[in-house]
């Protein structure tokens, strides 16, 4: 019995190289825009973050002192250090891209990079709920 058909494996190609594309196609798109960070903490915005100022350093968030985030200059951020029991946040890495994000759910933070100038009326909206 043959696990997969010539037909199976042809349609999966073709969803991968268009993956691939879009992927591609993002990257180009919102790779060159001025971005912002925005942290969250129990879906409150708590601070904003200017990704291009060139600046490295280490911040926390004062309504929860067990998240470390790290500002590069290249204009990415990250955390840096949780006490979080899984660290998925850490293992995030670096995020610089509009509609980038990383979170620490434990901690009850959210980070999400968005254009610096806001999005236009013909984006689409998001709802963050308890």
């Amino acid at each position: 019995m043959k696990l997969f058909k010539r037909f199976d494996v042809i349609v999966i190609l073709i969803i991968l190289v268009f993956a691939i594309a879009f992927a591609f196609i993002y990257k180009l798109i919102y790779s060159d825009q001025s971005a912002i960070a925005e942290i969250y903490y129990n879906s409150e915005l708590i601070e904003t973050v200017d990704l291009d100022t060139g600046i490295e350093r280490e911040f926390k968030i004062p309504q929860n002192e067990h998240g470390v985030f790290h500002l590069f200059k290249d204009g990415t951020i990250c955390f840096e250090e949780s006490d979080c029991p899984d660290q998925i946040c850490i293992e995030a890495g670096k995020i610089g891209i509009v509609g980038e994000y990383a979170a620490c759910l434990p901690n009850k933070i959210v980070m999400k990079i968005i254009p610096k100038y806001g999005y236009g009326d013909d984006a689409a909206d998001i709802i963050v709920g308890n």
